[in-house]
């Protein structure tokens, strides 16, 4: 690849856009025949969010034939995965509120529907803030994967006043969405009553929906058919189906009412969500609720319904409230199931496959992967007090109810176990456990772990410095040896020897054993710190979330000097509270400086909106400013969109404004005292920053593509930009940072990499020390401009979607497979590379060929790499390979399907 200047195989017509697997599917509906006399029905509590307080949990509603899912949260796709629910058996999707906690997993969800087979697709309700919703996702989602969202009640305008109403009616009706022989769903909608007079905004309705199974016939009394003149057969099925027919001997009409029992009313279940203590004043005075209260003395009792179970989906500061609990016990005896979020579920995984293999990995090399943040019981016993505190009311005045629990579920048929089952519930999963069944299956990976992890005891720092005395000589204090193996690995290297005997490395730590020379160890890693720079890889896997790997993300940790995200793909926050925790997560996120987003692809970007909507709440009372969002120019339409629902506080900066020739005349521009001249035109500097010129050689001039690096932005775009890149410049200077560039790619259309350099520091006498430079490919062919622009960086992340031998899948997808990854590093001279990006073919671990791997390392989620570990960071390589041994082949292949797009 060293020396060519143009793109290796790609795609030109995906590049621009124009692919053919890129067009948009005329999606159809899946037509169900219904069963009337389903056999088994029950609800379930899906327990996304659970473990990480992050979404709300999905209810299942299911049936013979049907399958109604209530909630999308961020994480169902992997969950439904992890657990086997076909995600091809969903019918309808309801949502009880509009916001990033209720609908983050619904964009992933359609897409992964829209590239199953001939595309599916689903019917999706929700109160009228859906619109903002559907308007939003069509800035990237094919229209065709959406044109079965339906909408019910009364828009709100953005100041707050009501709209014309949608085509279910007036707001104060009844709603039924759904009624035929299986069951009859209606919802009644919650407004908050704001004391302050506040208006009403978007994502402020809230949703009860009540599901009511038809009443069950009685049982069939074949005497009495008897004697009514009818033979056994077809007519028996169809007097217990309800109908008529007519007598086999008699000249008579039967109805189902001769010949059955006395009927039993059907099972209801309600789903309430009360979020905020302002929905309580509509939810305690709704009239419509009155027809299933026990103690209502509205409604005539022949007309009163029995409600069998409640499931509540608010929060524990609202649930546990003297009112909400005296609301509650209107039910009579009806099962109450508390589906908010629950401290005592945070030490139980959700993912436990994903949990398993990040223990085994921790037992392997706790320094690249620290034991999980969401196992910490110190932290659940602080927050429970918390929880606790924020819920005064005694014990006393408390509606009998239970937790829900993971999978926990009821059932509403056959009548005769109606009621609750926890036979389901998945077992609790511990780290000791894991580790005892791995141990069990490799005895020889606990010598590989204690050898791992001698390497990691002496210091927490790694001071990597020159010997002035002897220019031959390399001193290294590195955590991974004592101090006497380091004399002996210094002694060893002038004599030109092996400091170890033996020939298996992974049994007896030889990880010193072919040192390099003085040149191979970059300067900027003179002297590092721990506290300098670390790299949390949040999701490593390409398309959809899978079992064992989420979509894109990389949290850099400037640890005091905040963080910034690369992409953001679906279940980032999730990701991030697995890694540091509930608290060191919300600290991540009000910690932020930027976020960087590649490319417009849904796996990449749509974990943003919950990130920044979560970060406004937790600064909501702190001075602060918009965090700065980084990306190309369509996810701006997206977030522009998104705004009209939730407040997500951000600034918007289009990659073509960060690439490194715009930045070159950005500072250009600027006077000694890093500002704009006081006689500037800054109309005229805009300009020049928006049409400079593209010095990458990615196609030939004129061409649909180049066109995208070309185009201009609209004056005010322009304008903008100029405040907005002042803005950046002063956070990189509060990070640390020397300068951020985009690069653009071969993807897609406005797809590029990124570039962070850090400032210089000074060593311990006084001398400059070059700054570290980290360079993320995002998704893109080997380009010449993504090698050029990691010259000498001292970590790549490159994508490595696919193996060696489906190259030509790499091409048609314009993605890179293992070898290119790694040759775009080598070209570049870059110190070490991590691939990424792996094709959910690969569940566990991707295929490589170890010999092209000298510098390299496979990530896996949550893995972390300390700047002060990239030395020994190669060398874990065949240590995975002890661990994964048996484990080389793909055991999920027929449950993954390729996104719609990717």
């Amino acid at each position: 690849m060293e020396g060519k200047e143009e793109t290796l195989g790609f795609n030109k017509r995906r590049a621009e856009g124009r692919d053919k697997s890129d067009k948009p599917k005329a999606l159809q509906l899946k037509s169900r025949k219904l069963n009337p006399v389903n056999t088994i029905c029950y609800v379930q509590i899906l327990g996304t969010g659970m473990d990480t307080q992050d979404t709300s949990p999905s209810v299942l509603l299911f049936f013979d034939k049907q399958r109604f899912i209530f909630n999308a949260g961020e994480g169902l796709q992997r969950f439904c995965t992890e657990h086997k629910i076909k995600l091809s058996k969903i019918d309808h999707i309801f949502l009880t509120r509009v916001c990033s906690e209720t609908a983050g997993g619904l964009p992933g969800l359609l897409l992964t529907l829209a590239g199953i087979g001939e595309g599916m697709s689903v019917n999706i309700w929700g109160p009228s803030d859906l619109n903002y919703l559907v308007d939003a996702m069509r800035s990237f989602i094919p229209n065709a994967a959406m044109v079965h969202a339906h909408s019910f009640g009364v828009s709100v305008n953005g100041d707050g006043t009501m709209l014309s109403s949608s085509q279910f009616g007036k707001f104060q009706d009844p709603i039924t969405i759904i009624d035929d022989e299986v069951v009859r769903i209606s919802s009644i909608l919650l407004n908050p009553s704001y004391s302050n007079g506040s208006m009403l905004k978007p994502g402020d309705i809230a949703v009860i929906y009540a599901c009511e199974l038809p009443e069950i016939k009685g049982k069939f009394d074949p005497v009495k058919a008897a004697a009514l003149g009818l033979k056994p057969g077809p007519k028996y099925r169809q007097l217990q189906l309800g109908n008529s027919v007519m007598s086999d001997r008699l000249n008579i009409k039967v109805h189902s009412s001769d010949v059955l029992g006395p009927s039993s009313p059907g099972p209801i279940i309600l789903l309430v969500d009360c979020p905020t203590k302002f929905h309580m004043t509509e939810l305690l005075s709704a009239e419509l609720l009155n027809c299933y209260y026990r103690d209502s003395d509205h409604q005539p009792k022949e007309n009163t319904k029995t409600v069998n179970c409640v499931i509540h989906l608010g929060p524990a500061i609202v649930t546990k409230s003297a009112d909400y609990q005296k609301w509650m016990k209107r039910f009579g005896t009806a099962q109450h199931i508390m589906a908010g979020h629950e401290i005592r579920n945070m030490e139980i995984p959700i993912l436990k496959s994903s949990a398993r293999i990040s223990s085994q990995l921790n037992y392997l090399c706790p320094q690249l992967f620290p034991a999980r943040g969401c196992w910490s019981s110190q932290q659940t016993n602080e927050l429970s007090w918390e929880s606790n505190e924020l819920c005064v009311d005694s014990s006393s005045t408390l509606c009998e109810s239970i937790q829900a629990e993971n999978l926990l579920k009821f059932h509403l048929r056959p009548y005769s176990q109606l009621g609750l089952d926890r036979s389901a519930i998945p077992y609790s999963l511990n780290h000791e456990e894991v580790i005892a069944h791995l141990i069990s299956e490799i005895p020889e990976i606990a010598d590989v772990s204690k050898n791992v992890n001698r390497f990691h005891q002496s210091s927490a720092e790694v001071k990597l410095s020159k010997s002035e005395k002897d220019d031959n000589c390399i001193m290294v204090e590195e955590p991974w040896l004592s101090a006497s193996s380091s004399v002996n690995s210094v002694h060893m290297e002038k004599q030109g020897r092996d400091s170890s005997e033996e020939d298996n490395p992974c049994l007896t730590g030889r990880w010193n054993d072919n040192l390099k020379d003085e040149h191979d160890i970059p300067a900027c890693l003179e002297n590092i710190s721990r506290e300098d720079m670390e790299i949390v890889l949040l999701g490593t896997g390409s398309s959809q979330p899978s079992k064992y790997r989420n979509v894109s993300s990389i949290f850099v940790n400037l640890f005091s000097r905040g963080s910034l995200l690369l992409d953001c793909g679906e279940g980032t926050l999730g990701q991030l509270k697995r890694r540091f925790g509930i608290k060191g997560a919300d600290d991540a996120v009000k910690c932020l400086k930027c976020i960087w987003i590649s490319h417009i692809h849904a796996d990449h970007h749509t974990g943003l909106a919950r990130i920044l909507a979560l970060r406004c709440q937790l600064l909501k009372d702190i001075p602060h400013k918009p965090l700065l969002v980084i990306g190309p120019r369509p996810l701006k339409r997206f977030l522009d969109a998104y705004s009209k629902l939730e407040d997500l506080d951000m600034q918007f900066l289009d990659c073509r404004h960060t690439l490194e020739a715009s930045m070159d005349d950005f500072h250009g521009s600027l006077d000694s005292r890093g500002q704009f001249p006081e006689n500037s035109d800054r109309g005229s500097e805009a300009e020049n920053i928006a049409s400079c010129r593209v010095v990458s050689s990615l196609f030939a001039p004129h061409t649909k593509m180049q066109s995208y690096w070309k185009r201009p932005g609209s004056p005010v775009d322009t304008a903008v930009a100029l405040p907005v890149l002042m803005r950046l410049k002063e956070l990189l200077s509060e990070a640390g940072l020397e300068f951020l560039y985009s690069v653009p790619v071969v993807h897609c259309p406005q797809a590029f990499g990124v570039v962070l350099k850090a400032a210089e520091r000074p060593n311990s006498l006084g001398k400059p020390i070059p700054g570290w430079k980290l360079v993320y490919s995002g998704d893109t062919r080997p380009c010449q401009a993504l090698i050029n622009a990691s010259r000498d960086a001292t970590l790549l992340i490159h994508e490595a979607t696919f193996e060696d031998t489906m190259e030509d899948e790499a091409i048609a997808r314009n993605h890179s497979t293992t070898k290119e990854a790694v040759g775009v590093g080598t070209s570049a001279g870059a110190y070490r590379i991590v691939l990424t990006h792996f094709s959910q073919r690969y569940p566990k671990i991707p295929v490589f060929n170890e010999a092209d791997m000298q510098r390299t390392c496979i990530a896996f989620d949550l893995m972390t790499v300390n700047l002060a570990d990239l030395p020994m960071l190669p060398k874990f390589l065949p240590y995975l390979k002890v661990l994964f041994r048996n484990e080389m082949v793909d055991d999920e292949s027929d449950d993954v399907h390729e996104s719609f797009i990717y």
